[in-house]
């Protein structure tokens, strides 16, 4: 009785307490001020006879590397790199990085490599969708893996000994230009569309800054009117993502994951008025063959007799209803009174919302 008493005044205190606002920060970000994908090839040395062996481009890529030592190959030679694997590196640059700090890099093989374990990263360039070179990676893998192969063939690895990371791995050479300080307007986006939480935004700017210096574009995109120069919209930038807004409600969702059975109705969903009756229909085949001697003396021979039993049972479940506007609560507790499987759930709720009495998006993963 206790949990039950707490249960309720848990229940009324989330009710009474009022929806708390967002930073404009956690609703989106300013166009421009965005991270940047860098990729690169390398070879990674220093393997325990782990690495690609005779790959083609893993052999070419290391005369490349020798060749820039002043080391040239005699042709036709393709070196056994037992102990050397071609990689792919991937790295994140941050907005406003400039020259001279440090990303962190993964490393991931990119042939028949078994381990990187203990494996050294050659210097390496990264660049960016352009083409252009942003940094230089270089140094010692970090692999979280690991991988045996015994001599009668077994195996065993433990998480993925082909990929490892270095933190701090590659230096930012060249910094990426945001374009927030030249662009006629500051654009803030939100990350997901909504008309109204944009006319919130814009409000909210207006109300700190002033009448008319926010406009909503569309659902996504607010534009904000600003002095040139980066040390002016900087300052201007940091004081707008900080003005608290309250966003507009999620749109009515439920969302089923058909694979784990995983059902999630958010607040917003509502009934409208409706019946429901759910019931369980069990087909039961028992088969209890006989054998048949034949009579003495009858020059007869011993048979099987089949012998089946078909028994149908239906559970019986109350029908529940609806009533207009009920809420998650309502959904869940009736629900949960008939006994139904998430999978009884899906059925339901899909059953409702082909009957036009659930007004919400049935989304399916």
């Amino acid at each position: 009785m206790l949990r039950l008493v707490l249960a309720a005044l848990t229940a009324l205190i989330l009710a009474a307490a009022p929806a708390q606002a967002e930073r404009i920060k956690d609703l989106g970000t300013f166009q421009g001020v965005r991270p940047n994908q860098l990729t690169g090839y390398g070879i990674v040395v220093g393997l325990a006879g782990t690495g690609d062996d005779s790959l083609e481009y893993a052999t070419q890529a290391m005369k490349g590397v020798a060749s820039r030592f002043g080391l040239n190959l005699p042709a036709g030679i393709n070196p056994q790199l037992k102990n050397a694997a071609a990689v792919m590196i991937t790295a994140e640059l941050p907005a406003f990085a400039k020259p001279g700090q440090r990303l962190d890099i993964t490393v991931s093989a990119l042939g028949k490599a078994k381990s990187l374990r203990g494996g050294t990263l050659l210097m390496a360039p990264l660049a960016g969708a352009d083409g252009q070179v942003y940094a230089m990676a270089q140094g010692n893998l970090a692999v979280g893996g690991l991988g045996i192969d015994a001599a009668d063939g077994s195996k065993l690895t433990v998480n993925i000994p082909t990929s490892g990371r270095i933190p701090g791995g590659a230096t930012v050479e060249r910094a990426v230009d945001a374009g927030f300080a030249s662009a006629p307007y500051l654009t803030f986006n939100l990350a997901e569309a909504d008309l109204t939480t944009a006319g919130r935004v814009a409000n909210a700017v207006n109300g700190a800054l002033g009448p008319g210096r926010a406009r909503a574009v569309d659902a996504v995109t607010i534009e904000i009117s600003a002095a040139a120069g980066a040390e002016a919209r900087t300052a201007l930038m940091g004081q707008i993502e900080n003005l608290p807004v309250d966003p507009a409600d999620a749109p009515a969702r439920v969302i089923v994951n058909a694979r784990t059975g995983t059902v999630v109705i958010n607040g917003a969903v509502r009934i409208a008025p409706a019946a429901v009756s759910h019931g369980k229909l069990t087909v039961r085949v028992d088969e209890d063959p006989r054998v048949i001697q034949p009579a003495p003396f009858s020059r007869g021979r011993t048979e099987i007799e089949p012998s089946s039993t078909i028994a149908v049972e239906e559970e019986r479940r109350p029908m529940f209803d609806f009533r207009p506007g009920a809420s998650l609560a309502d959904i869940v507790k009736s629900v949960n009174a008939i006994g139904a499987s998430p999978a009884d759930l899906v059925a339901i709720l899909e059953a409702l919302k082909q009957a036009g009495a659930m007004k919400a998006e049935l989304i399916v993963l």
